[in-house]
């Protein structure tokens, strides 16, 4: 952070000739001028030395500049009679930029769907995140590291995971994000919650990162495991001690699910797998893997642990490695019958029951990125001479980025408000297909806002760092909502044909 003011020498623009004036605040750049990115002759610049230099920088960098410690301490002082007037967003706080943030949170608004209990809670999460996990956000995305333990554990502390799994029996006996959410009353709405602040750190690699194995590898064995099974898996997974992944795609099978090649063959009190998976979320670091097999008999899930018998190897994609995506491949792993999930020949139920909360996750996590996104474009530079939003064109791609983020608000909350209101088994049922298209609708319109978004951004849109860091990484990761969890045709088709399913014999022309 800055010096203190009280440390700090007030100045006039005469004294500043050598030096530059931001926001209010002036700093020496003798000894870093040589080290600038654009070189020493942009600081000596006569629009820029010893002059308020403010709009030349916001129109290069990022705010968080200034707060970086090599770059803070290079303030000397304040310009006499100025006040500093651009400032972060403090820890919870809301955006004040027009459709940065939902309607329920924009001053002078209602819902039905959100109490104060909600807005609570929204602020305490948004808070946790910004003052914890944001900067373990940027490390791990550049680094291509693991989240570290340390804030694993502060994640453990107020039950991250067990809230991203929804309301439900987990829960019972667990302090909620500090006491601010009573277990019996959190619901689907303070998970979507959840999901749409993860989406704000711009990292979307790291949003996998974040114990998203957890989210869609530990459903199973709440839903269909054993007491027994329960007690020896879930507790150090959700306090993050152990880690887990959700093991069915395969080199040969994606969508596809029932075209697994992947075999269990019995064995006394043992199943011996052999295959391999692919594409697996934390894949690198689990220590369980949630896993589809085929047998003789039909289909299973098995909780496989790792062994000598179970390798993983990183696979490069298009994101960063911090999401441990892996190449898992079990070779004749012995793996206690004791770990079936469910009942031999049913494997399918318990994974597609899975499947409806994963998408509609990933459907939370994408709208939270968009809406990102919308704001970056709002809060954009000059050109021409003008304000970018001068442009009509610009102000045409900023109209339809808005209309398809709030379109998608509105069907998320209401499939959100359905959740909240149907048993799992009624949720499986009726909301499948209106997931599915959901998902779809969300994932296709995030393409879209990314490829206006690197339009209006330009050859910043491009660039992994600086002003369009943001919009790079989300033209680059926005496929990814569209492949996780069923890719879009298959998709939209699993919805129509539910749609069809359903339709009543008379009401038929």
């Amino acid at each position: 952070m800055a010096q203190s003011s009280k440390s700090l020498k007030e100045l006039t623009f005469d004294e500043v000739a050598q030096w530059i004036v931001v926001d209010s605040k002036v700093y020496d750049v003798s000894k870093f001028a040589n080290l600038h990115p654009g070189g020493a002759g942009v600081l000596y610049d006569n629009s820029v030395a010893g002059q308020d230099a403010t709009k030349v920088f916001f129109g290069l960098h990022r705010q968080e500049v200034l707060y970086r410690p090599q770059y803070a301490r290079l303030q000397i002082g304040t310009i006499h009679g100025e006040k500093e007037t651009i400032k972060p967003l403090a820890a919870g706080e809301v955006s004040q930029v027009p459709y940065a943030e939902a309607t329920w949170l924009s001053p002078g608004y209602s819902s039905p769907y959100y109490t104060d209990n909600h807005r609570q809670f929204h602020k305490a999460i948004r808070t946790f995140f910004m003052e914890v996990v944001q900067p373990e956000s940027a490390r791990c995305e550049d680094s291509g590291k693991k989240i570290s333990q340390e804030v694993v554990d502060k994640l453990g502390e107020i039950n991250f995971l067990a809230m991203r799994l929804g309301p439900g029996k987990h829960l019972k006996g667990r302090k909620l994000m500090n006491g601010v959410v009573k277990a019996e009353e959190f619901d689907y709405f303070h998970e979507l919650i959840i999901n749409t602040e993860l989406a704000r750190f711009g990292a979307r690699s790291f949003i996998d990162g974040i114990l998203n194995g957890g989210v869609i590898g530990l459903p199973p064995i709440l839903n269909f495991g054993t007491p027994e099974q329960q007690a020896k898996f879930v507790p150090d997974i959700l306090l993050g001690k152990k880690y887990i992944s959700l093991a069915i795609t395969e080199p040969f099978a994606g969508s596809d699910v029932s075209g697994i090649q992947t075999t269990a063959v019995r064995d006394g009190d043992y199943w011996i797998v052999t295959g391999t998976k692919k594409w697996i979320t934390n894949g690198s670091f689990s220590d369980y893997f949630t896993t589809l097999c085929k047998t003789d008999a039909g289909f299973i899930v098995l909780v496989i642990e790792r062994t000598d018998e179970v390798s993983t190897t990183p696979v490069k994609t298009s994101y960063s490695a911090t999401a441990g995506t892996a190449l898992v491949i079990f070779d004749k792993a012995r793996v206690p019958v004791a770990n079936t999930l469910g009942a031999v020949g049913k494997g399918m139920t318990v994974i597609l029951s899975n499947f409806n909360h994963e998408r509609w996750m990933i459907t939370g996590q994408s709208l939270g990125s968009q809406r990102m996104i919308v704001e970056e474009c709002l809060n954009q530079r000059m050109a021409f001479g003008k304000p970018l939003t001068a442009q009509a064109v610009i102000r045409s791609k900023l109209a339809a980025m808005i209309s398809r983020v709030e379109a998608a608000q509105n069907w998320v909350e209401n499939i959100t408000h359905q959740m909240n209101n149907m048993s799992y088994a009624e949720q499986a049922d009726k909301l499948a297909g209106p997931i599915a298209l959901l998902k779809q609708f969300v994932s296709r319109t995030s393409r879209e806002t990314a490829e206006d978004a690197t339009q209006v951004f330009g050859g910043r849109g491009i660039t992994a760092t600086g002003m369009g860091k943001f919009v790079e990484n989300y033209h680059r990761t926005s496929p990814y909502d569209a492949i996780l969890g069923g890719v879009e045709d298959v998709l939209g088709d699993l919805g129509v044909r539910q749609a069809i399913r359903k339709m009543p014999p008379n009401v038929r022309l």
